[in-house]
């Protein structure tokens, strides 16, 4: 079973059920917090000036709240995601909110859009994390405008290298870096490249990396996750957010 098939049936039939009761707390925020940690818009910047009737697509949408943030930001986003459960919670919160926006059932690595239609691409542990960046992040490209934005959110590298088969992320290396792309989890499979790698392949798509911002969890006051640890998080990034723009 492919990648994409793999993702899809662990989506819709697992993720979903402990996903789902998430979205409503996330389309409630009025400032974006991103990722494991809830790092406020306010200390990371992802999002760029000048959103207000600005296209923007969402790959690998999930519940859609990334896209509901940028709508109340002014622009137009459009959410795609290989998950039917998950469309159908974004539906739901569109419905309970009140905010719309085109919901597509696809995959981030070949999206249904003409070339130069949108003027950012996101992802928040989506495309960026579930799908194979040799396919998607070209796709990025060809769905940007010359001076699009990307900007995309994962796991690091060093947690990549540091989360056994089972269990938290870890003081010790469990894996090489060399040929680190694919982290095969029996039901899913994420893909982490190396900082090189990453960086070839956004140069190679013609992108121009503007940031890096390595996420640290914040003191006190939060969760542990079954894959990472706060305390381990202060320490050491769990996750980070890549920001570049599309050359012309």
């Amino acid at each position: 079973m492919n990648h994409v098939e793999q993702n899809r049936r662990y989506w819709d039939d697992e993720a979903a059920a402990w996903h789902g009761p998430l979205a409503r707390d996330h389309w409630s925020q009025m400032e974006p917090r991103w990722g494991l940690w809830a790092t406020p818009e306010s200390q990371v910047s992802v999002l760029p000036d000048g959103l207000a009737g600005m296209p923007t697509i969402e790959l690998g949408c999930g519940t859609g709240y990334v896209s509901a943030w940028l709508a109340r930001a002014g622009a137009h986003p459009v959410g795609i995601d290989l998950s039917e459960k998950q469309l159908a919670t974004a539906r739901a919160m569109q419905t309970e909110f009140g905010i719309d926006f085109p919901l597509v059932l696809g995959k981030a690595e070949a999206v249904p859009y003409d070339d130069n239609t949108f003027g950012l691409a996101i992802s928040e542990y989506g495309a960026s994390l579930w799908c194979d960046p040799y396919q998607w992040i070209p796709e990025a490209a060809r769905l940007l405008v010359p001076g699009g934005r990307l900007v995309f959110m994962r796991y690091s590298p060093l947690y990549a290298l540091c989360v056994p088969p089972e269990g938290p992320a870890s003081t010790a290396l469990f894996r090489s870096q060399f040929g680190l792309t694919q982290l095969d989890w029996g039901n899913h499979v994420q893909f982490v490249l190396p900082h090189g790698e990453m960086l070839r392949l956004l140069r190679s798509c013609g992108f121009v990396v503007e940031d890096l911002i390595e996420i640290q969890a914040p003191q006190g006051g939060h969760r542990d996750y079954a894959e990472v640890s706060a305390d381990w998080a202060r320490q050491w990034p769990s996750e980070e957010i890549w920001k570049a723009r599309l050359a012309g």
